[in-house]
């Protein structure tokens, strides 16, 4: 990250956050289906309808369309501002918050992951509406018209509150990655020859950013999955889904599946957070300094 690591106003945070989100979204979105897609699917080896990474583009290219690989991303493009902004700048503020408590002046690795854990928290009570309307739209067999139909079909079948289903799964998932993001951050960081240049800070956020995204999704992936399965689940009065809390689904899972299953969609999933954490760190550091020069001056 850059030296100049003087505090800005909320704002700056919000408005950094929410470019760094939105410029990793773009260039990252097809991973992401193509994610939620093997996730989703229950039959393994042979039987399954795709095979791996490759197999699952192909074929949705070949059947559905390229256009498929953006389907739903208007709902991720819609959460991804408040979302990123609320990471990064609920990240800041907890970490400020933390440091008082403990009465340390510096970031340690304990109170990194700490923070990051606390973000991640926080942040997931925004996203679950739009990760909700994003898989029901990402699903092959998915029969919406786009995000509004879903929105409107789920509140008029299921409830309004079931705009917060998986939110428990996404807890997890969320809390596990981001204290493994920010707590990998600031070890990496610590390890790396510190850089006077903008060019070896970048390449030291990118490296960073990448491992603390790889470390982040080896360690939330199966709570990825079990979220993805429980959101995707139309709940019917009167019937217990067959995915419903995130413990006694890791577990159906391993019985039905097994281990393997749990990890259904890492390859994408990594390829995506890891490069893509590189990039939020990147976009995010430039536009805060950026922002620190338009508020303190050059």
């Amino acid at each position: 990250m850059s030296t100049d690591t003087r505090p800005l106003p909320f704002v700056y945070q919000f408005i950094s956050g929410a470019i760094a989100g939105v410029s990793e979204i773009v260039l990252m979105y097809p991973l992401d289906v193509v994610k939620t897609r093997i996730q989703l699917l229950v039959g393994t080896g042979a039987n399954a309808e795709y095979t791996g990474l490759v197999d699952c583009f192909q074929k949705i290219i070949r059947q559905e369309g390229p256009s498929r690989l953006y389907r739903g991303i208007s709902a991720p493009i819609l959460m991804e501002a408040p979302k990123r902004a609320t990471k990064f700048a609920a990240n800041d503020e907890w970490g400020k918050f933390y440091r008082k408590q403990f009465g340390v002046t510096q970031m340690n690795q304990s109170l990194a992951v700490l923070t990051g854990a606390t973000a991640g928290a926080t942040e997931s009570f925004i996203v679950v509406p739009f990760e909700l309307v994003k898989i029901r739209l990402q699903d092959k067999a998915s029969k919406y018209n786009g995000m509004i139909d879903v929105v409107k079909t789920i509140v008029r079948t299921e409830g309004p509150l079931a705009m917060y289903n998986g939110l428990e799964a996404t807890l997890w998932r969320h809390i596990s990655w981001n204290a493994g993001y920010f707590g990998i951050i600031f070890q990496v960081k610590s390890l790396l020859p510190k850089s006077e240049t903008a060019t070896g800070r970048t390449l030291n956020d990118l490296l960073s950013g990448a491992i603390g995204g790889t470390v982040g999704t080896m360690v939330n992936t199966p709570f990825d999955v079990v979220k993805s399965r429980i959101q995707n689940t139309v709940k019917v009065p009167g019937v217990t889904p067959k995915y419903n809390w995130t413990l006694p689904s890791l577990q159906l899972i391993l019985k039905e599946e097994g281990a393997a299953a749990l990890y259904k969609g890492f390859l994408p999933k990594v390829l995506r957070l890891g490069p893509g954490g590189g990039v939020l760190l990147v976009v995010f550091t430039t536009c805060m300094d950026f922002f620190r020069g338009v508020h303190y001056g050059k």
